[in-house]
Protein backbone atom coordinates (compact mmCIF):
# COMPACT_ATOMS: atom_id res chain seq x y z
CA UNK A 1 0.00 0.00 0.00
CA UNK A 2 1.13 3.43 -1.09
CA UNK A 3 1.81 6.27 1.65
CA UNK A 4 0.39 9.51 0.55
CA UNK A 5 3.49 11.87 -0.67
CA UNK A 6 2.78 14.08 2.40
CA UNK A 7 2.78 11.56 4.96
CA UNK A 8 6.55 10.84 3.76
CA UNK A 9 7.79 14.46 3.14
CA UNK A 10 7.08 15.81 6.56
CA UNK A 11 9.84 16.59 8.68
CA UNK A 12 10.01 15.98 12.09
CA UNK A 13 9.93 18.69 15.18
CA UNK A 14 13.73 18.18 16.32
CA UNK A 15 12.54 19.97 19.82
CA UNK A 16 9.93 17.25 20.37
CA UNK A 17 12.59 14.48 20.20
CA UNK A 18 15.08 16.53 21.97
CA UNK A 19 12.43 16.20 24.27
CA UNK A 20 11.75 12.80 24.23
CA UNK A 21 15.68 12.21 25.12
CA UNK A 22 15.41 14.65 27.99
CA UNK A 23 12.66 12.47 29.15
CA UNK A 24 14.68 8.97 28.71
CA UNK A 25 17.37 10.94 31.06
CA UNK A 26 15.07 11.61 33.37
CA UNK A 27 13.78 8.12 33.90
CA UNK A 28 17.09 6.88 33.91
CA UNK A 29 17.87 9.21 37.14
CA UNK A 30 19.49 12.44 35.51
CA UNK A 31 17.89 16.07 36.50
CA UNK A 32 17.38 17.32 33.22
CA UNK A 33 16.78 21.30 32.74
CA UNK A 34 14.23 21.38 29.59
CA UNK A 35 14.73 24.70 28.07
CA UNK A 36 13.90 23.43 24.97
CA UNK A 37 10.15 23.38 24.59
CA UNK A 38 7.48 26.52 24.81
CA UNK A 39 5.84 25.13 27.62
CA UNK A 40 4.93 27.91 30.59
CA UNK A 41 5.44 26.45 33.96
CA UNK A 42 2.63 28.01 35.70
CA UNK A 43 -0.50 26.09 34.52
CA UNK A 44 -3.90 28.02 34.16
CA UNK A 45 -5.09 30.54 36.28
CA UNK A 46 -6.97 29.19 39.56
CA UNK A 47 -10.34 30.67 38.79
CA UNK A 48 -9.80 28.41 35.27
CA UNK A 49 -8.79 25.56 36.95
CA UNK A 50 -11.83 25.53 39.42
CA UNK A 51 -14.16 26.38 36.47
CA UNK A 52 -12.89 23.31 35.05
CA UNK A 53 -13.05 21.35 37.84
CA UNK A 54 -16.71 22.46 38.47
CA UNK A 55 -17.92 21.16 34.78
CA UNK A 56 -16.49 18.08 35.98
CA UNK A 57 -19.88 16.54 38.41
CA UNK A 58 -20.75 14.61 35.61
CA UNK A 59 -23.26 17.22 33.83
CA UNK A 60 -23.91 16.59 30.16
CA UNK A 61 -21.46 18.06 27.92
CA UNK A 62 -22.50 18.52 23.95
CA UNK A 63 -20.82 19.60 20.91
CA UNK A 64 -20.97 23.52 21.09
CA UNK A 65 -21.44 25.58 17.78
CA UNK A 66 -18.68 24.58 15.27
CA UNK A 67 -17.87 28.32 15.38
CA UNK A 68 -17.34 27.93 19.19
CA UNK A 69 -19.51 28.89 22.23
CA UNK A 70 -21.23 32.39 21.69
CA UNK A 71 -20.23 33.67 25.03
CA UNK A 72 -16.60 32.56 25.02
CA UNK A 73 -16.38 34.56 20.85
CA UNK A 74 -18.01 37.71 22.70
CA UNK A 75 -15.46 36.89 25.42
CA UNK A 76 -12.72 37.46 23.17
CA UNK A 77 -14.01 40.15 21.50
CA UNK A 78 -14.13 42.08 24.80
CA UNK A 79 -10.31 41.12 25.19
CA UNK A 80 -9.77 42.86 21.96
CA UNK A 81 -11.52 45.98 22.75
CA UNK A 82 -10.71 46.27 26.82
CA UNK A 83 -6.61 45.60 25.92
CA UNK A 84 -6.09 46.66 22.21
CA UNK A 85 -8.80 49.14 21.56
CA UNK A 86 -10.01 46.90 18.48
CA UNK A 87 -13.32 46.41 17.87
CA UNK A 88 -13.81 42.68 16.60
CA UNK A 89 -16.96 41.19 15.66
CA UNK A 90 -17.46 38.43 18.09
CA UNK A 91 -18.98 36.43 14.44
CA UNK A 92 -15.50 36.97 13.15
CA UNK A 93 -14.46 34.23 15.74
CA UNK A 94 -14.18 30.84 15.21
CA UNK A 95 -12.61 29.12 18.26
CA UNK A 96 -10.38 26.15 17.43
CA UNK A 97 -8.84 23.35 18.92
CA UNK A 98 -5.58 24.73 19.49
CA UNK A 99 -4.10 27.33 17.75
CA UNK A 100 -2.34 25.02 14.85
CA UNK A 101 -6.02 23.82 14.17
CA UNK A 102 -7.04 27.73 13.82
CA UNK A 103 -3.86 28.32 11.20
CA UNK A 104 -5.29 24.88 9.60
CA UNK A 105 -8.19 26.45 8.93
CA UNK A 106 -7.04 30.03 7.87
CA UNK A 107 -4.72 27.84 5.24
CA UNK A 108 -7.32 25.56 4.32
CA UNK A 109 -9.67 28.39 3.06
CA UNK A 110 -7.09 30.78 1.32
CA UNK A 111 -4.04 28.43 0.06
CA UNK A 112 -4.57 26.07 -3.09
CA UNK A 113 -2.38 23.66 -4.78
CA UNK A 114 0.76 25.68 -6.39
CA UNK A 115 0.01 28.79 -4.24
CA UNK A 116 3.24 30.07 -2.95
CA UNK A 117 3.29 31.33 0.72
CA UNK A 118 5.64 33.94 2.02
CA UNK A 119 7.09 33.26 5.41
CA UNK A 120 10.09 34.47 7.13
CA UNK A 121 13.58 32.02 7.70
CA UNK A 122 13.42 31.15 10.70
CA UNK A 123 9.82 30.25 11.50
CA UNK A 124 7.79 27.84 13.52
CA UNK A 125 8.40 24.80 11.07
CA UNK A 126 4.76 23.20 11.84
CA UNK A 127 3.73 26.07 10.00
CA UNK A 128 5.34 25.06 6.79
CA UNK A 129 3.72 21.50 7.01
CA UNK A 130 0.41 22.61 7.71
CA UNK A 131 1.09 25.07 3.95
CA UNK A 132 2.15 21.78 2.25
CA UNK A 133 -0.33 19.46 3.54
CA UNK A 134 -2.69 21.64 1.34
CA UNK A 135 -0.52 21.53 -1.96
CA UNK A 136 0.35 24.66 -1.15
CA UNK A 137 4.21 26.11 -2.09
CA UNK A 138 6.36 27.04 1.29
CA UNK A 139 8.96 30.61 0.15
CA UNK A 140 10.90 30.70 2.90
CA UNK A 141 12.57 34.10 2.65
CA UNK A 142 16.58 34.52 4.35
CA UNK A 143 16.40 37.29 7.14
CA UNK A 144 18.78 38.74 8.99
CA UNK A 145 20.16 40.71 12.00
CA UNK A 146 18.98 43.74 10.62
CA UNK A 147 15.56 43.02 10.11
CA UNK A 148 14.97 40.84 13.78
CA UNK A 149 15.25 37.72 11.59
CA UNK A 150 11.44 38.98 10.71
CA UNK A 151 9.92 39.54 7.19
CA UNK A 152 9.93 42.71 5.90
CA UNK A 153 8.24 45.18 3.02
CA UNK A 154 11.32 45.38 0.62
CA UNK A 155 12.16 41.20 1.66
CA UNK A 156 8.05 40.91 0.97
CA UNK A 157 8.44 42.71 -2.58
CA UNK A 158 11.84 40.93 -3.31
CA UNK A 159 10.55 37.62 -3.01
CA UNK A 160 6.25 38.38 -4.68
CA UNK A 161 5.52 36.60 -7.67
CA UNK A 162 2.40 35.69 -10.06
CA UNK A 163 2.01 32.59 -7.45
CA UNK A 164 2.08 34.27 -4.14
CA UNK A 165 -1.21 34.34 -2.65
CA UNK A 166 -0.22 34.89 1.52
CA UNK A 167 2.08 36.28 3.58
CA UNK A 168 2.50 34.58 6.69
CA UNK A 169 4.09 36.64 9.89
CA UNK A 170 4.51 36.03 12.99
CA UNK A 171 5.07 38.71 16.13
CA UNK A 172 6.87 37.86 18.22
CA UNK A 173 8.22 35.05 16.48
CA UNK A 174 8.91 31.54 17.34
CA UNK A 175 11.74 30.84 17.47
CA UNK A 176 13.69 34.48 18.04
CA UNK A 177 11.38 35.90 20.21
CA UNK A 178 11.65 39.04 17.99
CA UNK A 179 8.76 41.49 17.04
CA UNK A 180 8.07 43.18 13.72
CA UNK A 181 7.73 46.70 13.98
CA UNK A 182 4.56 48.12 14.09
CA UNK A 183 5.14 50.49 11.08
CA UNK A 184 6.79 47.77 9.05
CA UNK A 185 4.27 45.27 10.31
CA UNK A 186 1.69 47.62 8.86
CA UNK A 187 3.41 48.37 5.27
CA UNK A 188 3.91 44.49 4.74
CA UNK A 189 -0.48 44.24 5.31
CA UNK A 190 -0.62 47.03 2.54
CA UNK A 191 2.00 45.86 0.46
CA UNK A 192 0.05 41.88 0.37
CA UNK A 193 -3.08 43.85 0.52
CA UNK A 194 -2.55 46.11 -2.99
CA UNK A 195 -1.45 42.62 -4.68
CA UNK A 196 -4.26 41.06 -3.14
CA UNK A 197 -2.65 38.85 -0.98
CA UNK A 198 -3.90 37.19 2.15
CA UNK A 199 -2.05 38.01 5.44
CA UNK A 200 -2.25 35.67 7.73
CA UNK A 201 -0.60 36.88 11.16
CA UNK A 202 0.34 34.46 14.01
CA UNK A 203 -0.51 36.49 17.42
CA UNK A 204 0.05 33.59 19.98
CA UNK A 205 2.48 35.95 21.61
CA UNK A 206 1.47 38.99 21.46
CA UNK A 207 0.33 39.20 25.16
CA UNK A 208 3.83 38.65 26.06
CA UNK A 209 5.40 41.34 23.71
CA UNK A 210 6.75 44.03 25.91
CA UNK A 211 4.87 47.22 26.25
CA UNK A 212 5.58 50.40 24.66
CA UNK A 213 7.68 52.72 26.02
CA UNK A 214 3.91 54.50 27.61
CA UNK A 215 3.49 50.77 29.16
CA UNK A 216 0.68 50.36 26.48
CA UNK A 217 0.25 46.05 25.25
CA UNK A 218 1.51 45.76 22.01
CA UNK A 219 -0.41 46.28 19.04
CA UNK A 220 -2.33 44.17 17.30
CA UNK A 221 -2.58 43.78 13.64
CA UNK A 222 -5.96 44.12 13.45
CA UNK A 223 -5.54 48.00 14.41
CA UNK A 224 -3.66 48.48 11.18
CA UNK A 225 -5.22 45.80 8.71
CA UNK A 226 -8.86 45.08 9.59
CA UNK A 227 -9.02 42.14 6.94
CA UNK A 228 -6.16 40.07 8.41
CA UNK A 229 -6.84 36.67 9.59
CA UNK A 230 -5.41 36.72 13.20
CA UNK A 231 -4.16 33.10 15.01
CA UNK A 232 -4.44 33.01 18.75
CA UNK A 233 -4.16 30.60 21.75
CA UNK A 234 -4.97 30.58 25.37
CA UNK A 235 -1.71 28.26 25.10
CA UNK A 236 0.74 30.91 26.14
CA UNK A 237 0.11 33.88 27.74
CA UNK A 238 -3.00 32.18 29.54
CA UNK A 239 -0.48 29.09 30.59
CA UNK A 240 -2.97 26.45 29.04
CA UNK A 241 -0.78 24.61 26.90
CA UNK A 242 -2.66 21.63 26.96
CA UNK A 243 -5.76 22.67 27.15
CA UNK A 244 -5.32 23.14 23.05
CA UNK A 245 -7.90 25.33 23.02
CA UNK A 246 -7.21 28.59 20.75
CA UNK A 247 -9.04 30.96 17.84
CA UNK A 248 -8.85 32.66 14.83
CA UNK A 249 -10.48 36.19 13.61
CA UNK A 250 -11.27 35.45 9.99
CA UNK A 251 -13.06 38.35 7.36
CA UNK A 252 -16.41 38.33 7.41
CA UNK A 253 -17.23 37.46 3.94
CA UNK A 254 -15.06 33.83 4.92
CA UNK A 255 -16.94 33.09 8.08
CA UNK A 256 -19.48 31.09 6.47
CA UNK A 257 -16.57 28.63 4.82
CA UNK A 258 -14.48 28.29 7.20
CA UNK A 259 -17.33 27.10 9.73
CA UNK A 260 -18.20 24.51 6.94
CA UNK A 261 -14.75 23.26 6.98
CA UNK A 262 -14.49 23.31 10.65
CA UNK A 263 -17.56 21.06 11.10
CA UNK A 264 -15.91 18.59 8.72
CA UNK A 265 -12.32 19.12 10.25
CA UNK A 266 -13.09 18.93 14.34
CA UNK A 267 -16.69 19.46 14.84
CA UNK A 268 -15.95 22.01 17.50
CA UNK A 269 -13.35 22.55 19.93
CA UNK A 270 -13.59 20.99 23.49
CA UNK A 271 -16.60 21.52 25.46
CA UNK A 272 -14.96 21.83 29.09
CA UNK A 273 -12.35 23.59 27.87
CA UNK A 274 -14.23 26.23 26.30
CA UNK A 275 -16.69 27.01 29.01
CA UNK A 276 -13.39 26.90 31.78
CA UNK A 277 -11.65 29.44 29.20
CA UNK A 278 -14.25 32.11 29.80
CA UNK A 279 -12.84 32.31 33.78
CA UNK A 280 -9.32 33.09 31.77
CA UNK A 281 -11.06 36.84 31.05
CA UNK A 282 -11.87 37.39 35.23
CA UNK A 283 -10.25 40.27 36.43
CA UNK A 284 -8.01 38.06 39.06
CA UNK A 285 -6.96 36.12 35.69
CA UNK A 286 -5.82 38.63 33.61
CA UNK A 287 -4.49 40.45 36.85
CA UNK A 288 -2.45 36.89 37.54
CA UNK A 289 -1.60 36.44 33.78
CA UNK A 290 0.21 39.45 34.06
CA UNK A 291 2.18 38.80 37.15
CA UNK A 292 3.33 36.03 34.60
CA UNK A 293 4.19 38.18 32.04
CA UNK A 294 6.61 39.78 34.29
CA UNK A 295 8.32 37.14 35.46
CA UNK A 296 9.12 35.78 32.13
CA UNK A 297 10.93 39.61 31.21
CA UNK A 298 13.03 39.03 34.61
CA UNK A 299 13.71 35.55 33.26
CA UNK A 300 15.12 36.99 29.98
CA UNK A 301 17.17 39.23 31.82
CA UNK A 302 18.64 36.42 33.64
CA UNK A 303 19.61 34.56 30.45
CA UNK A 304 20.58 37.62 28.50
CA UNK A 305 23.08 38.25 31.32
CA UNK A 306 23.93 34.50 31.44
CA UNK A 307 24.46 33.83 27.83
CA UNK A 308 26.86 37.10 27.98
CA UNK A 309 29.06 35.96 30.79
CA UNK A 310 29.63 32.73 28.86
CA UNK A 311 30.35 34.41 25.60
CA UNK A 312 27.53 33.23 23.75
CA UNK A 313 26.08 35.91 21.39
CA UNK A 314 22.41 36.65 21.08
CA UNK A 315 22.92 38.93 17.48
CA UNK A 316 19.14 40.19 18.57
CA UNK A 317 17.51 40.81 22.02
CA UNK A 318 13.93 39.36 22.53
CA UNK A 319 10.93 41.33 23.02
CA UNK A 320 8.38 38.86 23.55
CA UNK A 321 7.56 35.25 23.83
CA UNK A 322 9.86 33.59 25.86
CA UNK A 323 12.40 32.58 23.44
CA UNK A 324 16.29 33.58 22.73
CA UNK A 325 17.77 32.64 19.89
CA UNK A 326 21.72 32.72 19.98
CA UNK A 327 24.93 32.03 18.33
CA UNK A 328 27.08 28.93 18.80
CA UNK A 329 29.42 29.07 15.95
CA UNK A 330 32.01 30.44 18.57
CA UNK A 331 32.02 27.39 20.29
CA UNK A 332 33.43 25.45 17.35
CA UNK A 333 29.85 23.20 17.05
CA UNK A 334 27.25 23.25 15.16
CA UNK A 335 23.74 23.88 16.82
CA UNK A 336 23.30 20.33 16.48
CA UNK A 337 26.01 18.94 17.98
CA UNK A 338 26.13 21.85 20.57
CA UNK A 339 22.20 20.52 21.81
CA UNK A 340 23.32 16.64 21.79
CA UNK A 341 25.92 17.46 23.49
CA UNK A 342 25.27 20.27 26.62
CA UNK A 343 22.00 17.25 26.73
CA UNK A 344 24.07 14.56 27.41
CA UNK A 345 26.92 16.23 28.89
CA UNK A 346 25.17 18.26 31.17
CA UNK A 347 21.55 17.62 31.31
CA UNK A 348 20.35 20.78 29.57
CA UNK A 349 18.02 20.03 26.80
CA UNK A 350 17.52 22.92 23.70
CA UNK A 351 16.49 22.78 20.65
CA UNK A 352 18.89 23.47 17.30
CA UNK A 353 18.33 25.88 14.40
CA UNK A 354 17.32 22.65 11.81
CA UNK A 355 13.85 23.08 13.51
CA UNK A 356 13.68 26.38 12.06
CA UNK A 357 14.85 27.16 8.57
CA UNK A 358 18.02 27.03 6.58
CA UNK A 359 19.76 30.19 7.35
CA UNK A 360 20.83 30.20 11.06
CA UNK A 361 20.09 26.06 10.70
CA UNK A 362 23.70 25.59 11.99
CA UNK A 363 24.70 28.38 13.78
CA UNK A 364 21.83 29.05 16.13
CA UNK A 365 19.87 27.45 19.00
CA UNK A 366 16.48 28.58 20.59
CA UNK A 367 16.59 28.46 23.94
CA UNK A 368 12.84 28.48 26.34
CA UNK A 369 12.82 30.61 29.38
CA UNK A 370 8.93 29.38 30.21
CA UNK A 371 10.78 26.77 32.71
CA UNK A 372 10.56 27.50 36.44
CA UNK A 373 13.30 30.65 37.62
CA UNK A 374 15.14 28.37 39.65
CA UNK A 375 15.86 26.04 36.79
CA UNK A 376 16.42 28.75 34.54
CA UNK A 377 19.42 29.49 37.25
CA UNK A 378 20.38 25.99 36.93
CA UNK A 379 20.49 25.61 33.28
CA UNK A 380 22.57 28.57 32.63
CA UNK A 381 25.02 27.76 35.68
CA UNK A 382 25.49 24.37 33.17
CA UNK A 383 26.05 26.01 29.99
CA UNK A 384 28.54 28.05 31.34
CA UNK A 385 30.55 24.59 32.26
CA UNK A 386 29.62 23.33 29.12
CA UNK A 387 31.28 25.83 27.04
CA UNK A 388 33.87 26.29 29.73
CA UNK A 389 34.44 22.71 29.14
CA UNK A 390 34.89 22.99 24.90
CA UNK A 391 38.43 24.89 25.58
Amino acid sequence: MKLAERALLAEPFHAMAFGQRAAELEAAGHPVIKLSLGEPNFGAPPAVRDAMRELMDGRPLPYTAALGLPSLRQAIAGFYRDRHTVEVDPAHIVVTSGASCALLLAVAATVEPGDEVLMADPSYPCNREIVRSFGGRVVSVPTSVRSRYQLDSSSVAHAWTDRTRAVMLASPSNPTGTSIPFDELAAICELTRSRNGWRIVDEIYLELADPDESGMPARSVLSTDPQALVINSFSKYFGMTGWRLGWAIVPGDIVEQVERLAMNYFLCASAPAQQAALAAFEPSSLAECERRSAELRARRKIVLEALNAIGLSVPVIPDGAFYVYFDVSGTGLDAWEFCERALSEVHVSLTPGRDFGVVTANTHVRLSYAAAREDVHEGMTRLGEFVASLG
